[in-house]
């Protein structure tokens, strides 16, 4: 079975020589060169095209945010892992814009920097799981943040548009062809939403709040 050929970038050197060490007693994969910064790490990926490189993002005085766009463009065919201290969705974001295969952080296991190679290698995206976890937990304070008119629906703040410019209940029905039920529904739920106790209420939310709508 032919190996999959690494680089590892990343200026600490004991973490160079651990994975190194690591990845070589393995027989899926051969270590074929370490380098310190992102000059180099860019060199070596034209030199010796391997399958994986292993980015530290966070090297000087080219990073591994600048290595990685460089690498894509002079030897497309290596796949890249952003690695670093730093488990910031925005980081793994941008990684994985300009062209990274892969993010994991240096509290990730062994296992789970093996399992990235080797998905990566196959083709496939890999995200480690402390950064999965902080984005699944912003998903769910996002959600829980849905208050006042970031909670409203599209249909909600049409009725509101047409509320501001003073027509009744009726005059909405028509205007948005819906029935007038279905305004009232929508009002009741405005109310709601905004925490507000009556028609009134709306109308002055409206008013003084000064909403772009």
């Amino acid at each position: 079975m032919e190996k999959i050929t690494i680089i590892i970038a990343d200026d600490h050197k004991l973490i160079r020589e651990t994975w190194s060490y690591i990845l070589n007693s393995d027989e899926r994969f051969q270590v074929v060169g370490e380098c310190s910064n992102g000059e180099e790490a860019v060199e070596m990926a034209k030199k010796f095209r391997p399958r994986i490189l292993l980015m530290d993002i966070n090297m000087a005085p080219l990073n591994g945010i600048e290595a990685t766009q460089m690498v894509r463009k002079f030897a497309p065919a290596t796949k890249v892992i952003g690695v670093s201290m730093h488990s910031q969705p925005a980081y793994v974001k941008k990684m994985l814009k300009i062209g990274a295969s892969g993010y994991v952080t240096k509290n990730s296991p062994k296992d789970e920097m093996i399992n990235a190679i080797v998905e990566v290698d196959k083709g496939n995206r890999f995200i480690c799981n402390e950064v999965k976890n902080i984005l699944s937990e912003q998903m769910f304070e996002e959600d829980a943040e849905a208050t006042g008119i970031n909670a409203l629906s599209n249909r909600e703040i049409d009725v509101i548009k047409l509320i501001k410019e003073g027509m009744s209940s009726k005059e909405i029905a028509k205007a948005l062809n819906i029935s007038l039920k279905t305004v009232e529904v929508h009002r009741h739920n405005i109310l709601k939403k905004l925490n507000l106790k009556n028609s009134a209420a709306l109308v002055n939310y409206i008013n003084t709040s000064g909403l772009a709508l």
